[in-house]
């Protein structure tokens, strides 16, 4: 069965943008000791969700960056540019709407929910997210964009813990419904 999984970086202090959207205090870890975690994941994933910020993010990160296989749908009401090659989908409607034809798209493998924290606290909200897998960063930013602002309780269960290097924290919740 299909699972709908958010892997996510954040601050120690639960965001994973800081006050400009910037994710610069994550980059600066570099990606070196994440890569193999990153690698066993994304074997998994059969379709991405993301919101409009996180797409132009990656698609500000050059020419090639947007390297994804999977079809992708994108959240977002303005008109952005596509990728050549690449399968996104932009849908400007309710994530209620568009749920069945990620999950179809995934087959027997898993959606990534690749954030923001908006998009995955509506996935959230419908009882549609089964997992959060989140390496917490040591680093403290005071504000920004939050991990995942839900309007309710959401409780986890901690099937996971791997320790970096870096002082990062590698944590993997199931959603206890």
């Amino acid at each position: 069965m299909t699972r709908f999984r958010y892997y996510v970086a954040s601050s120690l202090d639960g965001y994973i943008a800081d006050r400009e959207n910037a994710i610069d205090w994550l980059t600066a870890f570099g990606f070196a000791e994440f890569t193999p975690d990153y690698e066993r994941f994304i074997v998994e994933v059969g379709a991405i969700v993301m919101g409009a910020s996180t797409y132009e993010f990656i698609l500000g990160e050059g020419p090639d960056a947007y390297t994804y296989e999977v079809p992708a749908w994108v959240l977002t009401h303005r008109d952005l540019p596509r990728v050549r090659g690449r399968d996104v989908r932009f849908h400007a409607g309710d994530v209620a709407s568009v749920i069945d034809d990620v999950a179809a798209a995934a087959g027997d493998r898993d959606v990534w929910l690749v954030g923001g924290g908006d998009v995955v606290a509506q996935f959230a909200r419908l009882g549609r997210l089964d997992e959060l897998i989140v390496t917490i960063m040591p680093v403290v930013l005071g504000g920004g964009a939050p991990l995942l602002p839900v309007d309710s309780d959401l409780r986890l269960r901690l099937t996971a813990r791997h320790d970096f290097p870096s002082g990062a924290v590698g944590l993997r919740y199931d959603v206890v419904r």
